[in-house]
């Protein structure tokens, strides 16, 4: 390498983009579009999650329409617990304020998630969520 120049700095692995994108898909939904919104989240989704998920799906739909529940979330804070070459787990914060039939007002609420990836076909994909504190 020529003197003067540097390797680039790594990208850091198990980057929080990909969370931060899964939460956002999993704290935001619309009953008027909930196909929509749940197959966002199964396209970011792999493993037990994604079958968990998607095995739900079809009672959640029903769920969501009777209720007419609405969740704009936001993405407050991300970062990464541990991190290798093919996984990763992310701590995340977010909000997100629900309307439905029994609090047309709204209520915002907030998480905190546990997100573990793994890297698949180059694509960080959501393997399991949980809820902690």
């Amino acid at each position: 390498m020529p003197a003067g120049l540097r390797h680039p700095a790594p990208r850091p692995l198990g980057h929080p983009g990909a969370a931060r994108r899964s939460a956002l898909n999993f704290t935001s939904l619309d009953y008027r579009h909930y196909e929509r919104d749940s197959a966002n989240v199964l396209k970011g989704a792999t493993g037990d999650f994604k079958e968990q998920f998607a095995a739900q799906t079809a009672e959640l739909t029903k769920l969501v329409a009777a209720n007419k529940s609405v969740s704009q979330g936001q993405v407050l804070e991300a970062g990464i617990a541990r991190a290798d070459q093919r996984t990763a787990r992310v701590l995340v914060v977010a909000d997100s304020k629900v309307t439905n039939s029994a609090a047309p007002e709204g209520q915002s609420r907030t998480y905190r998630l546990q997100l573990d990836l793994v890297l698949e076909g180059g694509r960080w994909l959501t393997s399991n969520v949980e809820f902690v504190g």
